[in-house]
C-alpha cells in the first residue's frame, strides 16, 4: 500500500487536521493516511504537551470508522525527541510491504533544511505539501519529489484551542464531538 505519513503533535487533533488528511487521501494515489503522533517535536518546546497516549487516544477517537485513516504510536517506541528520518527508517524496516510518503504544510517544508538528514529524506521520500497562508512560496530542493496540493484549510490551531479551553470557553465545532467530550471529561489543557 501507499501510505502518507502525517506527523504532528496533534495537541489536540482538530477539524483542520482531519480535513487535510481526508483531502490528501481523496485527491492522491495514497491508499491511507497515518497520523503519526509525535511524543516530542525536536523543533518545538515540550511544555504544554498533553501526554502522548492521551493525544493518540483522541486521534483514534476522531478517526474511528474511517478506513483510509489510521493513527500510529510508532514514535513512542523510538528515542526522544523524534526525528522523521529515524522514524521513516524504522517504518521501512517494520513495514517493508508499504511505500511511505510524508504529508506536511508548506511552512514545515520551508523549514526542512533544519531537519536531521533532510537531504536523505529529499532523495528517498515523496512529499505531499499543502499550501498554508503566508507560506505560498514553495522551495524547490534538489532531488525533491514534491507534489503541491491546494487543500481546503481552516484557520484554526491547536494553540488557539488550548487557549480557549484555559479561558473556560467552548471548543465545539473546532474539534469532533468525541474529542470535545474527552477533553472536557478529563479536564485536559486546564
Amino acid at each position: 500500500m501507499n501510505i502518507g505519513l502525517y506527523f504532528g503533535s496533534f495537541n489536540p487533533v482538530h477539524h483542520g487536521h482531519l480535513i487535510i488528511a481526508n483531502h490528501v487521501v481523496q485527491s492522491t494515489e495514497l491508499d491511507q493516511v497515518w497520523f503519526v503522533v509525535s511524543p516530542q517535536n525536536p523543533l518545538k518546546p515540550a511544555a504544554g504537551l498533553l501526554n502522548e497516549y492521551h493525544r493518540l487516544f483522541l486521534v483514534k477517537a476522531a478517526i474511528d470508522g474511517e478506513n483510509h485513516l489510521r493513527a500510529t504510536d510508532i514514535e513512542f517506541k523510538l528515542p526522544k525527541p523524534s526525528y522523521t528520518v529515524d522514524t521513516i527508517a524504522y517504518m521501512n524496516e517494520k513495514f517493508s510491504q508499504h511505500e511511505f510518503s510524508i504529508i506536511m504544510g508548506s511552512d514545515s517544508y520551508q523549514n526542512l533544511p533544519r531537519w536531521k538528514n533532510h537531504e536523505h529524506l529529499l532523495k528517498h521520500i515523496e512529499f505531499f505539501i499543502y499550501v498554508r497562508a503566508g507560506f505560498e512560496n514553495i522551495p524547490s530542493y534538489k532531488n525533491a519529489r514534491a507534489h503541491i496540493l491546494e487543500a481546503p484549510l481552516l484557520q484554526i490551531s491547536a494553540t488557539h484551542i488550548r487557549n480557549i479551553l484555559r479561558e473556560g470557553k467552548s471548543i465545539r465545532y473546532l474539534v469532533p464531538d468525541i474529542v470535545k467530550e474527552e477533553i472536557e471529561r478529563n479536564r485536559y489543557y486546564l
